[in-house]
């Protein structure tokens, strides 16, 4: 089939598009608004989705054949050499969440296939997030709560929490990734002092941010609260170590969103079973702890199972980010977020 020329009331071309996600996801990103949008920007089936490229269903495998645009999601499969040859009209992938590491392989470069993905969309919410357990963090919220249930009656909070506060607080923030500068910039209306680790940021682009460039080691031992916002690489696993949890202060909090991999979780537990050291923890390595891991009881921990990132309604803004991409793509002009392969071994 050639291609469409015809254009929706956006006035834009309607290319062809197959939706490629895991089961159940559409259903949460796409309101009835963004389906009557996705419909005038595109010429698909909302209803036939791409679960499995591997062994596609008939209606699906004459979709890929067709299709000119994949527009993918969570659980979006693999984008291998085998499946791209089923898909010869193929000439981009819109991806409306984060990473695109799990299904954009190298045949997909290789193709020279345009990719977009919505990681600034989704980076909003896992900012918002930190930037609430770093306040929280200071501000003692996490033991004061566990005392108040304990104690259930009138206390001396002024004596229990003297150490308590955001006023001049030391926030070092480990990677200034889409959600590290986010949570940077939602951190500026307040009395901090913020620190920054990342090896790829020099002094001048630190003082633009508004931050102080220091080593991994001296971020740790001057830190109130460490927030860690790095890719996960070969490098960047276990970056907060032992040696490296050891050098936080007394009382610091160790807030993580990013991946679980990131810190050594068998050190953390170890220093927050002392009771020296406070914890927001997000991400987890495994993403589902032991039932008889500590993480779940110990007061010192808050922990959540992966809810960060966009949730809910959180998920209709990277429905609109990705039908924004859509809609440049049909006008024939570059994505506002485009991913390249270089992209990749410095991203998450």
């Amino acid at each position: 089939m050639g291609a469409d020329t015809s254009a929706g009331t956006s006035g834009a071309r309607r290319p062809e598009v197959l939706l490629a996600m895991g089961v159940g996801v559409a259903e949460g990103l796409f309101s009835e608004r963004h389906l009557r949008r996705l419909t005038d920007l595109a010429r698909t089936d909302p209803q036939v989705i791409a679960h499995d490229l591997t062994a596609p269903p008939p209606r699906v495998r004459a979709a890929l054949a067709s299709a000119e645009v994949l527009l993918t999601c969570w659980g979006a499969p693999v984008l291998s050499a085998e499946v791209l040859a089923e898909a010869p009209r193929l000439r981009a992938v819109v991806h409306a969440a984060g990473s695109v590491k799990g299904h954009v392989t190298a045949a997909c470069w290789e193709r020279g296939l345009a990719v977009s993905s919505a990681a600034a969309a989704n980076a909003l919410p896992v900012a918002e997030y930190a930037l609430a357990a770093i306040l929280f963090a200071g501000k003692r919220v996490l033991p004061a709560a566990r005392l108040h249930e304990r104690l259930r009656t009138r206390h001396d909070w002024r004596v229990e929490l003297a150490d308590a506060g955001n006023y001049r607080r030391t926030v070092g923030i480990v990677g200034a990734s889409r959600v590290g500068r986010r949570v940077i910039e939602l951190l500026r209306p307040f009395d901090l002092d913020v620190l920054l680790y990342d090896p790829y940021v020099g002094e001048a682009e630190a003082a633009a941010l508004g931050v102080v460039r220091v080593g991994l080691d001296e971020l740790c031992g001057r830190s109130d609260v460490v927030s860690v916002h790095a890719p996960e690489l070969p490098g960047t696993r276990r970056m907060l170590d032992a040696r490296r949890l050891a050098l936080l202060p007394d009382g610091a909090t160790v807030v993580n969103t990013a991946r679980g991999s990131l810190v050594d979780q068998d050190a953390l537990v170890r220093e927050l079973v002392t009771g020296r050291l406070y914890a927001v923890l997000d991400v987890t390595d495994p993403d589902v702890p032991a039932a008889a891991s500590p993480l779940y009881t110990l007061p010192n921990v808050l922990l959540t199972p992966h809810v960060a990132g966009s949730l809910g309604t959180e998920l209709h803004r990277m429905a609109d980010f990705a039908l924004d991409e859509l809609e440049r793509y049909g006008r024939g002009v570059p994505f506002a977020e485009p991913v390249t392969a270089g992209d990749l071994g410095r991203s998450a």
